[in-house]
């Protein structure tokens, strides 16, 4: 097969184009994370954190800085309103940019200690924000202020669309960090990442059902990502989990089936659907943003 593919189970040929490769969109930054797509600006926005940016990347191929002090962000998505809304390790809290250009802190405490460094977030249809809550943004100051955590534990947390009350709906985790939903919102995959400090911590992507739709409940594993480790992902409108691994993006099907890859040059952090069609792959990966056509969506 031609591309930057590795072939595991037959139905990933289905998925994938033989006609395309992949392009670099960005490179010179420090680590890039935090895809998401806007399709009524028609662009990406990605972090750099170390470096404290925000950068946008449009159609016509230019990059430029979309927001200056960035306080360190990482993950980012977008809610049902348009909103770019992003974890910051630097204030160790969730934000919501308005429309307006200000900045409302969706969460930076709980139970009247401070977050430990948000990582990574989406957005449910009900309008809940699910975020985890692991400490590589305090364990140095490269992607934020080292701190000690005030946190017990290494949660998943829900805000509630409502009351704006925040709740821990899963704390046995080492290092949580990426997240989705499945396409009907029925399960939440969380990715565990504590292998990145801790050689006895599994490799894996779990995965919850969500019940009475703000509880998790039967937390498991779904999926073992080798090399490498899992950070963020996406799921398909297939039902398919395209996540992070260090030698590219792994494909699995509904039930931890590995159906294929895509080889990128770096290690991958994360990645998010996008482009004008919402046909492409678009990657964040050490230094770069890489992006492929595929023949599949976001759910």
């Amino acid at each position: 097969m031609n591309g930057p593919y590795e072939i595991y189970d037959s139905r990933f040929r289905d998925l994938v184009l033989l006609n395309v490769s992949l392009r670099k969109l960005s490179g010179g930054h420090l680590w890039t994370e935090g895809p998401v797509w806007f399709p009524a600006h028609q662009c990406l926005l990605f972090s750099d954190i170390p470096n404290q940016k925000i950068f946008r990347w449009m159609c016509d191929g230019t990059v430029n800085v979309f927001r200056e002090n960035s306080n360190f962000a990482n993950g980012n998505t977008r809610d049902a309103q348009g909103r770019l809304v992003s974890c910051q390790h630097g204030t160790r809290s969730v934000t919501r940019t308005e429309h307006d250009g200000t900045i409302t802190v969706l969460a930076d405490q709980f139970e009247g200690k401070r977050l430990n460094s948000p990582n990574d977030v989406v957005v449910k249809s009900d309008g809940s924000v699910w975020f985890t809550d692991p400490t590589y943004g305090i364990m140095s100051d490269y992607e934020g202020y080292k701190s000690e955590p005030e946190q017990r534990h290494h949660n998943v947390f829900r805000i509630d669309p409502a009351t704006g009350e925040l709740a821990s709906v899963a704390h046995d985790f080492a290092q949580p960090n990426g997240l989705a939903f499945s396409r009907d919102e029925t399960r939440l995959y969380v990715a565990e990442s504590g292998c990145s400090h801790d050689d006895s911590v599994p490799s894996v992507i779990r995965v919850y059902d969500v019940v009475s739709g703000n509880r998790l409940e039967n937390g498991r594993d779904f999926a073992t990502i080798n090399p490498g480790l899992p950070d963020g992902f996406r799921v398909d409108c297939h039902d398919n989990v395209w996540t992070s691994a260090a030698d590219g993006v792994h494909c699995f099907d509904a039930n931890g089936v590995l159906l294929g890859k895509i080889l990128v040059p770096e290690t991958v952090s994360n990645l998010t659907f996008g482009g004008p069609r919402g046909n492409e792959l678009l990657i964040t990966a050490t230094t770069s943003v890489y992006a492929i056509h595929v023949n599949t969506a976001a759910a």
